[in-house]
């Protein structure tokens, strides 16, 4: 492996060493299986707050944030050493819809009502929030949504739906773009809101993945009121709240060490099929080649990372180019790399692992071959979910090219 370092200091040093301590205990052998089983981008939600749980006990349920709302508030660094740490040991991604999403946007755009209100309860998953922004027809092109909040007196009548929604099924809140006007510009009307998920009037609906996992949701607003002081920021503010937002969606933590990752599994894959002879995959020059290849790309993105911590990071559009960039180039290599696996496997396990999934069928032979397909299957959605790779080539070409 390509491997780049990063010079750290006797007190970083240490705290990676306190950090590698801490997943030895605390992720446990059971935990671990738990993990290799996912094939989602987060884990199941019962694994994720357990581990969540561990991490808020520890004192580390909010690596990023202030510790004025119970966040560790780590450096740059630090940052950077527990995202490489907790990617190179595999541990589970906690769904981050509270973390890195409602929370810093509370903080920026909050009430003092609303900071004191939810931020204490996010750390410990208390609340388990999920994200009402994309609808049938307004995904990438968010600007287009339809979902409208009516005021009346001291509430919001709310009436639509959203589709694609993580976690709905089992978060506690939501927070959702609303339509509040329909004149000038689309982005100029929309509202920033929160709600909880049991509301009367709010329903949730499985959406089942061609993957076989029930991660995301159909949730529907029928004639919901939601009290005016859960609005966030101003009405008609929530476009420039969705683009903070979105931000700290697609960019954050180490991208090259969640893609090592992904290049561990793919090869362990590979090495456990045989070709007629009997011989491993991977040991074969094509394989040798694609993963090669791959391993350079990861090692880019890394000096990437590495030379961004080094210079405090980028603000602005740069900060904008860059976090798109990095989307860009991460849902990429992770289709790429699933895409290698399935091909190691061969059609026929694709065909076993439909006919399990939909036909009931037992499925003989290794376990990862059924986990590499519903990985492969799973990650398609990965150059669109947060933005579709056309919308950020786009972000890109406006913010660093100025095109």
């Amino acid at each position: 492996m390509i491997t780049a370092e990063l010079e750290l200091s006797p007190k970083d040093r240490a705290f990676r060493e306190d950090v590698r301590s801490f997943i030895s205990e605390a992720f446990t052998p059971d935990m671990r299986e738990a993990a290799q089983r996912q094939a989602g981008i987060f884990a199941d939600p019962a694994l994720g707050l357990e581990w969540q749980r561990r991490l808020y006990e520890r004192g580390w349920g909010a690596p990023t944030w202030p510790k004025a709302w119970g966040g560790a508030e780590f450096t740059p660094t630090q940052r950077y050493i527990f995202s490489v740490e907790c990617a190179a040991a595999g541990t589970p991604v906690v769904a981050g819809m509270g973390l890195l999403m409602c929370g810093p946007v509370l903080m920026r755009f909050g009430t003092p009502e609303q900071q004191e209100r939810f931020l204490p309860k996010i750390p410990s998953m208390e609340h388990y929030w999920c994200q009402g922004f994309s609808e049938p027809g307004a995904g990438s092109d968010l600007s287009a949504l339809r979902c409208a909040a009516v005021r009346d007196g001291d509430d919001y009548v709310v009436n639509g739906s959203k589709i694609w929604t993580t976690h709905a099924h089992c978060a506690n809140w939501i927070f959702l773009l609303v339509r509040t006007s329909t004149e000038g510009k689309r982005q100029a009307g929309i509202t920033f809101l929160l709600s909880p998920i049991d509301a009367p009037g709010i329903t949730v609906r499985p959406i089942r993945s061609m993957s076989g996992e029930h991660e995301v949701n159909e949730v529907f607003f029928d004639e919901v009121r939601i009290p005016v002081s859960l609005r966030v920021g101003e009405e008609n503010q929530g476009w420039e709240i969705a683009k903070y937002l979105l931000m700290n969606e697609r960019g954050g933590g180490s991208a090259a060490a969640a893609l090592k990752n992904a290049l561990h599994r793919t090869r362990a894959v590979i090495a456990a099929e045989r070709d007629e002879d009997g011989r491993s995959l991977i040991d074969s020059d094509h394989f040798q080649k694609r993963l090669a290849a791959i391993e350079i790309e990861i090692a880019a993105v890394e000096a990437t990372e590495l030379r961004n911590l080094a210079s405090g990071g980028l603000a602005g559009a740069s900060g904008m180019a860059s976090a798109s960039m990095q989307k860009l180039k991460v849902s990429t290599m992770l289709q790429q790399l699933a895409e290698l696996s399935v091909e190691a496997l061969g059609t026929a396990s694709m065909r076993d692992y439909r006919a399990q999934l939909y036909d009931d069928a037992p499925l003989d032979g290794p376990a990862h071959r059924p986990i590499a397909v519903a990985r492969h299957l799973n990650v398609r959605a990965a150059t669109i979910f947060g933005g579709a790779s056309e919308i950020q080539k786009g972000i890109i070409a406006r913010s660093a090219l100025g095109l």
